[in-house]
């Protein structure tokens, strides 16, 4: 199915034609949505600190975790404190729920899991955000809010918008869903405050002469899974990533792009005895994964890994990344941020 859909959105399958009805009443559900939002009929919720919604007008993946960790890390280093909200998708929680790095996949979302774990950032997860960021607010020191996913979200309020585009499959046939992965207009666009293009080529999107932002998903040595169960950060383990790098391996993904993980290994000189490609947040059954690991190791991604580290086989091994951006990115933001944290506390 997932193979299906690739080919209608980004290699021009003829299907396209026959979904373009769903695609106008799509567009014509979310236009209706839009304007009761403009007129005052559904209420936006403004809060006390700055929120940036980091989100992508396509569905699928396209980078938003990596920079969510790269923004929580930026922002530290500024001397603030940031919070996160997801909605936590492919979770079980009802109402909203903190995330600690003990909290189960199956509960809180692979997502929201893996950036807790990697940060220990406080987190909030819940299908109304709005409740969520509440929560985060009364519960956390926090004085800034990053909004993962969200962007269609239009009941949180939101200060700074950052949308993702992968760089090679970009906007596919430029359609709206079902026909395309459009979740809005390429107007949309012109909205946003910053675009960041993971992994290139750049590209300027609008009459204003907006361009994007370069990132780059640069690889870390490869950590054990079965190391995730504890809270301490695994140790960086360039050894075991040579060995890896020495023999046949099995690599799994379950994201929105797994040919984009499956290509860099190639590229990292892994030798690809076989890849599997499982569905975004998928919820993995043991016994297959084990049968995957019997004759090779496995190496998956670090948002697959958290959902499989209970129970993790000592071959089992994951690859986190780590989202890179300019020095102007970083300066433009931050500027940004000091003005909008003068600005909350004038109110």
């Amino acid at each position: 199915m997932q193979n299906w859909i690739n080919q209608v959105w980004y290699q021009g399958h003829w299907a396209k034609w026959f979904l373009l009805p769903l695609s106008a009443l799509f567009w014509l559900i979310s236009f209706i949505r839009r304007a009761l939002f403009r007129l005052g009929l559904k209420s936006t919720h403004t809060l006390p600190v700055p929120v940036v919604v980091v989100g992508n007008i396509t569905a699928g993946g396209s980078g938003k975790t990596p920079t969510v960790i790269y923004l929580i890390n930026l922002l530290r280093a500024n001397g603030l404190k940031p919070g996160v909200v997801s909605r936590g998708y492919g979770g079980k929680i009802d109402g909203v729920a903190s995330v600690t790095p003990l909290s189960l996949a199956a509960d809180v979302g692979d997502e929201p899991l893996m950036i807790v774990t990697r940060t220990h950032v406080p987190m909030v997860v819940g299908s109304q955000r709005v409740l969520a960021a509440k929560k985060l607010l009364a519960d956390f020191d926090v004085d800034v809010i990053i909004c993962d996913d969200g962007l269609q979200h239009y009941a949180l309020g939101r200060d700074i918008e950052i949308a993702l585009v992968d760089g090679g499959r970009r906007y596919g046939n430029e359609c709206l869903l079902p026909a395309g992965p459009l979740r809005e207009g390429l107007w949309r666009l012109n909205t946003i405050d910053w675009i960041i293009n993971n992994g290139g080529p750049v590209a300027s999107v609008n009459s204003d002469n907006l361009t994007e932002h370069l990132m780059q998903l640069n690889p870390a040595p490869v950590c054990q899974v079965q190391s995730l169960n504890s809270v301490l950060l695994p140790p960086e383990d360039t050894d075991s990533q040579l060995a890896l790098q020495q023999a046949p391996i099995t690599a799994m993904a379950g994201i929105g792009n797994p040919q984009r993980f499956f290509d860099s290994l190639a590229e990292q000189g892994y030798q690809l005895k076989q890849v599997v490609a499982f569905a975004d947040h998928q919820a993995y059954d043991k016994h297959q994964l084990i049968a995957l690991s019997r004759d090779t190791p496995l190496l998956m991604t670090e948002k697959d890994a958290v959902k499989c580290r209970d129970f993790a086989l000592p071959n089992w091994w994951y690859l986190p990344v780590n989202a890179k951006l300019s020095t102007e990115f970083d300066t433009q933001f931050m500027s940004r941020m000091t003005q909008l944290i003068q600005l909350k506390k004038e109110i």
